[in-house]
């Protein structure tokens, strides 16, 4: 199967959403006229990828099997593959045998090999093609050692080559997502977890609330609002040193919250609400220090800008309609006239929230109140204007979605029988994975492809 049909057959299921509605989407569709709501996912064809037992040389044999098993979970996690791993040795031997690897049902077969170097490892990969019997990519990847912070990382960026080599489009194993979690004492601070749920780290103590952290796109900062001065005024961190300072833009009234970082990282927008003056979307040279530039609001609330991946256009929510009809909205990103992308009409309900533009472009994410007192993860494609929404949760509350670098998978907070979580789900195939459970999560954001350090 080549690359190019696998793309081909990945995007299908995708538009395939837009066709297809659940019975129980249709109910949802009487709520909202005019639109239609797709819950059903098409079957579409996932090829097998298996690894081969990973070998080790000069120190390398003890940790081989590691970063097998690392390289084994990310692709699982890709959700684009049956992954074929841990086959006994005896069945598969030592030599590199198409034919067999064909009769076992692989369309692709990934060898790898951990050699000692240095202070650390490097890892040679290669991508067979199994039916045509050939090597069809092939890398060399440095490893720190073992107790290094950075080895599971270093891996993750190893997985997500092959995924490239495989499909053309990028992985989003090498990530990280920050949200925050509620302590006992109510206080909010943020934490970060890999995308695969390894390494979860707290990086603020603030001893206050906390919310909507937000990644810098280079992944060097984040930034978030917090009450630690009594009033909710925007930080920024610097991961590698710690150290936070806060943001100045005025000096007056008003709330501060829900920063986001333009895609060049030199502009902040944010809100405030409540001020003397004027309230509503604004925006921050943070790369100056200065120039606070005004983009939207009035007597209502503007609020949770996201930019589009080119840097000129700006999803947002209003309660223009109505404080009780939040509604996602659309404007050039210096500002100007907006249009409605979620699916409001004049006098009409809908309560949708906390958008979140895909980094292909193409898509917004955001939730909305699809039942009564329950709340789903949506996705509305810029081509139709909102028209068809894809509905990719259908149990509990599910809300504040965010994109993976790889602009097909969303995490997202979600809220169930024994408590909250956070869900990873893949909007190609509706797959769904638990990544933290059992504490009280909220508003988290997926990081950009993260360089080595």
């Amino acid at each position: 199967m080549r690359a190019v049909e696998l793309k081909r057959i990945a995007w299908g299921a995708t538009l395939a959403l837009l066709a297809l509605a659940h019975a129980g989407g249709a109910r949802a569709q009487d709520q909202i006229p005019g639109v239609s709501l797709g819950l059903v996912y098409s079957a579409s064809y996932v090829p097998a990828l298996a690894l081969k037992p990973f070998t080790g040389s000069f120190g390398g044999e003890g940790v081989a099997p590691d970063v097998e098993a690392i390289v084994g979970r990310d692709l699982r996690n890709a959700d684009r593959f049956e992954v074929m791993d841990s086959l006994p040795a005896g069945l598969i031997g030592d030599g590199l045998d198409y034919a067999l690897w064909d009769r076992l049902g692989a369309v692709w077969l990934v060898t790898g090999r951990l050699e000692g170097a240095g202070d650390g490892y490097m890892l040679l990969l290669e991508l067979h093609d199994v039916v045509y019997g050939a090597v069809k990519e092939q890398g060399r990847f440095r490893v720190p050692r073992f107790s290094d912070p950075d080895f599971r990382m270093a891996v993750h960026r190893a997985s997500d080559e092959i995924v490239r080599w495989t499909t053309g489009d990028p992985g989003m194993a090498a990530s990280r997502i920050a949200f925050t979690v509620t302590d006992a004492e109510n206080n909010k601070d943020v934490h970060l977890i890999d995308s695969d749920g390894e390494n979860l780290e707290r990086v603020t103590n603030n001893g206050s609330l906390l919310e909507s952290p937000t990644w810098a796109p280079d992944a060097s900062k984040i930034a978030f609002t917090s009450w630690k001065t009594g009033y909710p005024r925007i930080y920024e961190l610097n991961l590698a040193t710690r150290h936070e300072r806060m943001l100045e833009p005025v000096r007056g009234a008003g709330d501060y919250i829900t920063p986001a970082y333009s895609p060049d990282g030199a502009t902040l927008a944010f809100s405030v609400l409540g001020s003397d003056a004027r309230s509503g979307i604004f925006t921050y040279d943070v790369a100056r220090d200065c120039c606070l530039a005004y983009l939207s609001g009035g007597p209502w609330y503007d609020f949770s800008p996201t930019y589009s991946p080119d840097g000129r256009w700006m999803a947002f929510n209003t309660q223009r309609f109505g404080d009780a009809v939040p509604q996602v909205m659309l404007m050039p990103a210096d500002g100007g006239d907006a249009e409605t992308l979620s699916p409001y009409q004049y006098g009409g309900g809908g309560y949708f929230t906390s958008p979140d533009w895909s980094p292909t472009g193409d898509l917004v994410a955001f939730h909305g109140a699809i039942e009564r007192g329950r709340y789903h993860i949506l996705v509305a494609a810029l081509a139709d204007g909102g028209r068809v929404l894809r509905q990719l949760t259908s149990e509990g509350n599910n809300e504040d979605p965010s994109w993976a670098p790889d602009g097909r998978h969303l995490v997202f907070v979600g809220e169930r029988s024994w408590g909250y979580g956070l869900f990873v789900v893949d909007v190609a195939t509706g797959q769904l994975r638990t990544l933290v459970s059992g504490r009280r999560v909220g508003v988290p954001d997926w990081s950009p492809a993260l360089a080595p350090r």
